[in-house]
């Protein structure tokens, strides 16, 4: 049994679900914010329209931020498994990743946020969010597949834009050696 791994991967687990509960609020508020709407008066006026778009809006997110928590702990694993490790190092490199997790969920909301209004643009004829609000589900599941479709094909490109904010740890040369 590997202690450090088992306690490396109670570590992310806590790490992950610490962001997932700041992404439900940073979610909730950020997204109800630039869409102009109010989500918990939403739910608790029983509007399942406006219950799916938020759901969708807050999966979407996590799509978009998974890659985040994916680098952070490659990084970590790297780290780990190739010691000494400075405690300069694992502190710079648990700021960058707060860093790299608040821009990601930044981005996501920001992003999603830009979508629907794009969205919006896109079709003239109607206000999908005005129809969400009246509880119009037909609008709130197109709504909700666009909301997953822009987290899908966006979430390569915010993963490559912001990895570069994680020191991915040096191995020592000598450690890797080409396919034979």
């Amino acid at each position: 049994m590997d202690l450090t791994l088992f306690f490396v991967g109670l570590v992310k687990v806590v790490f992950g679900g610490l962001v997932a509960a700041l992404g439900i609020g940073l979610g909730m508020h950020g997204l109800g914010r630039l869409l102009d709407s109010h989500p918990v008066e939403e739910l608790r006026q029983g509007n399942i329209a406006a219950g799916l778009v938020h759901a969708t809006s807050l999966v979407s997110l996590g799509l978009l931020v998974q890659h985040a928590l994916k680098a952070t702990g490659d990084a970590v694993d790297i780290a780990v498994q190739n010691p000494p490790v400075s405690p300069v190092a694992v502190l710079q490199l648990m700021g960058l990743s707060l860093v790299h997790v608040a821009l990601s969920l930044a981005v996501g909301v920001a992003v999603l946020a830009l979508g629907v209004r794009l969205f919006d643009r896109m079709t003239p004829g109607i206000d999908e969010l005005a129809e969400v609000r009246k509880g119009n589900i037909a609008a709130a599941l197109i709504l909700c597949a666009f909301l997953l479709v822009i987290a899908l094909l966006t979430a390569p490109g915010l993963q490559a834009a912001l990895n570069g904010l994680i020191p991915f740890p040096q191995l020592p040369t000598g450690m890797l050696r080409a396919p034979a």
